[in-house]
């Protein structure tokens, strides 16, 4: 991240770290609730 302009206290890998994990969940999470609720009720009404 050192071509970033972040300000110095979070230039510490592992905020990098951190948001790439919360970036993760929040992805799988979309998808998840994509699957499990979006799908059935798309399925639902063209059928």
């Amino acid at each position: 991240m050192r071509g970033m302009n972040v300000p110095e206290p979070f230039d510490h890998p592992s905020f990098a770290t951190a948001l790439g994990t919360i970036s993760g969940y929040l992805v799988i999470l979309a998808v998840m609730t994509a699957l499990l609720f979006l799908v059935p009720y798309g399925l639902f009404f063209l059928l």
